[in-house]
């Protein structure tokens, strides 16, 4: 998006320099990509008078001789106060006002090229001197009309006036960065950017000469009925709002004159192409709210019968529309398509279709002011590739506010060759003005500032907030645009903001000592013990995969299920950490590790379990283990036993081992025989046992398996650790190499044999090609 700092200035009076204005709407507003300076593109052009306009015989060529006022150009001759100009231009006359590009100015459209177009003196068909040239709307980078030269209206300049001058084109255009504004609709018009502008520079919004005239009165048509055009909008979610006005043909709307709209479009980085279009572009980028103008009777003539039917709807399979660029779309049900009658003639908010496209024998029109789905229009845009200005509004989600009102000014704006005829407004659910009440006290908390009522007040009120004071209390209703307020704290954030973040002095927060987190000490405890029997920690995803819990033995239907989730593979929440453990069990197993233990700590959840207070699922802290051994001796169900009763042991925690019972409460796939609940104090702590055959071969594991699954939230109301979180200090640590031909488990157990106080983390194995002997790293820490 582009920002005229001129067109702005009409709305917000600026005390500041530029460089400070935009420093501070990158700072509170958003993020300027780039400033294009058009302070020198229209240097040495000048508004001129064509006091006579000679054709060459024989040739396309007139020989213009031209007033420029009181302008002296360096070796540029005049004859009796006139300058002679060869212009191939069919539309030059006498007495018309033109643009001179003077001998030495650069041609404007070519100022951003690697080599400008300087214009000199010419010599045409040999014997024509020629000093500088009159210029069309092409080379003032005005549009791409190269059919004649521009005409100026007399009524805003005279001979000699710089065309800089006439239309501020001394400027310059910020490059905004579109998404940082996503959030922020209102701001896509430059009277909503300008009225942020406003609100950090502290100024008041001046928008008091933005006045189209009352379209709903005789100035400019008959009273609406709506007996003209039928609107049906076959879901709300998808069009909250269709207003629509058509205007009769009662004049010709032809374009004479260069205005101050073109320049407007031009800066914007769009171009003129007719008058109608042109002042629905150009109210987009005033207001932010896109308009689409139709052929009104072909529209009737489709809909069939006396009247134009329009039906916004969900595109049907098979359905195709060719669009305004010629192109065919293949239509997809997500795509919202403007019908007439049962046919579809335009793509909702991204581009009309040929079918009722304006031409030069349209006699009627009708505008669409409309506000589409922007998750529908997200889509369409991605799957048709139309990335145009409208659809970038409305992807951002316009408001409803003001269709109509837009619609309306349209007409305004088109009077000279239109008048209102009738006009329609579907708009089932208004939507309502939000209102939050909240005090000082909570705005200056939470921003650690000192604001005033009356600071906050007027802050608010720059931006058209209405804020009213009530026993101490600001009642404030947010304005209809801002569709991001509503709660307390967006309105903490609008002042905050507003007033500059880096204007809040930083201060340590007032408040004592925090409580200790018990259950992150109990993880840091939990962790610290189990990696000293020698276990390894993993963290896995919560989200898991429908195979992995078949594969594991768990019921599905147990489990919450991500309905936007990022990947086949991650379909569903977890109800248990065993699966996650398996899997990687199996991966250890394969590269191959012949013995090791894993552990996670970790949340789960479960259907079952239902929701809290806050409507959302019940979640659970677990601790999940899984010893594996492809070669283990003894029974698998007292290694895992092993861990989990030194573990208690650590934690002072006496427990009672209980026959495994098929409803327990944690479904994990363990063998009934083979396998123990564990019970503190008449609660239920948990499980440990040996999985059952079917999940080792799902998982293709070693027979030698098994496993454990504790509440840590229990842990955490029984434990008392007999040693606290910190309580070792590192007293030394050493690394020992040693080389060896026998296997790293043993050597490890001689290794842990020998140092039996140390912490010992394997660090890397070396052999080197062709010899049996290998050098195996150890990391010791002693506490």
């Amino acid at each position: 998006m582009k920002i005229s700092l001129n067109w702005l200035k009409k709305f917000v009076k600026i005390e500041m320099p530029n460089e400070e204005l935009i420093r501070l709407i990158g700072a509170r507003l958003v993020e300027v990509e780039g400033v294009i300076d058009e302070t020198h593109k229209y240097d040495n052009i000048y508004v001129v008078r064509v006091v006579s306009a000679q054709k060459i015989p024989d040739t396309h060529l007139t020989i213009c001789q031209v007033d420029v006022g009181n302008v002296e150009v360096a070796k540029v001759p005049k004859e009796n106060g006139l300058v002679q100009v060869v212009c191939g231009a069919p539309n030059v006359r006498d007495g018309m006002l033109a643009v001179w590009i003077a001998p030495g100015a650069v041609v404007p459209a070519s100022v951003h090229e690697d080599s400008p177009f300087v214009i000199g003196k010419r010599k045409m068909l040999g014997q024509y001197e020629s000093y500088g040239m009159l210029a069309g709307a092409d080379e003032l980078d005005f549009g791409d009309d190269h059919s004649g030269i521009v005409e100026i209206n007399p009524e805003m300049a005279v001979a000699g006036d710089r065309l800089a001058d006439v239309f501020e084109l001394e400027d310059l255009v910020l490059e905004i960065e579109n998404k940082s504004l996503t959030h922020r609709p209102d701001t896509f018009g430059m009277i909503g950017f300008s009225r942020e502008v406003a609100g950090i520079t502290g100024q008041e919004f001046r928008g008091d000469f933005l006045d189209f005239g009352n379209a709903n009165t005789g100035t400019y048509g008959r009273k609406p009925s709506s007996d003209m055009v039928d609107v049906k909008i076959m879901d709300d979610a998808i069009c909250p709002r269709y207003s629509a006005i058509v205007l009769e043909k009662h004049g010709e709307l032809k374009k004479k004159y260069l205005d101050y709209m073109d320049t407007i479009l031009a800066k914007s980085g769009m171009r003129p192409v007719d008058p109608i279009v042109d002042v629905t572009n150009y109210l987009m980028l005033l207001t932010g709210q896109p308009l689409h103008a139709f052929d009104y009777d072909k529209l009737v003539k489709i809909s069939g019968g006396n009247k134009a039917k329009i039906v916004v709807r969900l595109a049907r399979e098979g359905e195709k529309l060719t669009l305004l660029d010629g192109k065919e779309a293949a239509l997809v049900p997500t795509d919202i398509v403007i019908a007439a009658g049962d046919t579809p003639v335009a793509l909702a908010g991204a581009m009309g279709g040929m079918s009722t496209k304006i031409d030069e024998n349209t006699r009627n029109i009708i505008i669409e002011s409309a506000t589409f789905s922007l998750y529908n229009l997200r889509k369409t845009q991605m799957v048709h590739g139309i990335f145009s200005e409208a659809i970038t509004r409305f992807t951002k989600g316009q408001p409803t506010y003001q269709t109509l009102d837009v619609a309306e000014a349209a007409g305004a704006l088109l009077v000279d060759g239109f008048r209102i005829a009738d006009e329609t407004d579907a708009y089932k659910n208004p939507e309502k003005q939000v209102k939050i009440e909240i005090t000082t006290r909570e705005i200056n908390e939470l921003l650690g500032t000192e604001y005033s009522d009356e600071k906050i007040a007027k802050t608010l009120e720059n931006v058209n907030f209405e804020v009213k004071k009530h026993r101490g209390v600001l009642m404030i209703t947010v304005p209809a645009w801002r569709t991001d307020i509503h709660i307390k704290e967006d309105i903490i954030e609008e002042v905050g903001r507003l007033n500059g973040y880096d204007n809040i002095a930083p201060t340590l927060p007032k408040h004592g000592t925090a409580d200790t987190n018990r259950m992150w000490e109990m993880k840091s405890v939990v962790r610290e013990t189990l990696k000293e029997f020698g276990a390894n920690e993993v963290l896995t995803y919560s989200f898991v995969s429908e195979r992995l819990l078949k594969k594991a033995g768990i019921d599905i239907a147990n489990s919450y299920k991500i309905v936007n989730s990022i990947s086949p593979e991650l379909q569903l929440v977890r109800q248990s950490l065993v699966p996650s453990l398996l899997d990687k069990a199996y991966m250890n197993q394969k590269m191959p590790v012949d013995k090791f233990a894993i552990f996670e700590m970790n949340k789960v959840y479960q259907k079952a379990w239902g929701m809290d207070d806050e409507n959302v699922p019940v979640e659970a802290m677990r601790l999940g283990g899984v010893i594996a051994e492809r070669k283990g001796t003894g029974t698998a169900y007292y290694k895992a036993k092993y861990y989990v009763d030194e573990l208690l042991k650590s934690l002072n925690i006496e427990a009672e081992y209980r026959p495994l019972e098929q409803d327990g409460a944690m479904e994990v796939p363990f063998e009934k025989l083979r396998a123990a609940e564990i019970w503190v104090k008449g609660h239920y702590l948990g499980v440990v046992g040996e999985f059952k055959n079917s999940v080792k071969r799902n998982f293709k594991l070693a027979e030698y398996l098994a496993g454990f699954e504790l509440n840590m939230e229990l842990i955490v109301v029984f434990s008392e650790p007999t040693r606290k979180v910190g309580q070792f200090v590192l007293k030394d640590k050493q690394d020992v190499t040693i080389s060896t031909k026998e296997s790293y488990a043993k050597t490890l157990e001689k290794v842990r044999a020998k140092y039996p106080e140390a912490v010992i983390t394997p660090v890397g194995i070396y052999q080197a090609d062709g010899t049996d002997e290998k050098n195996i790293t150890f990391h010791l820490e002693f506490y």
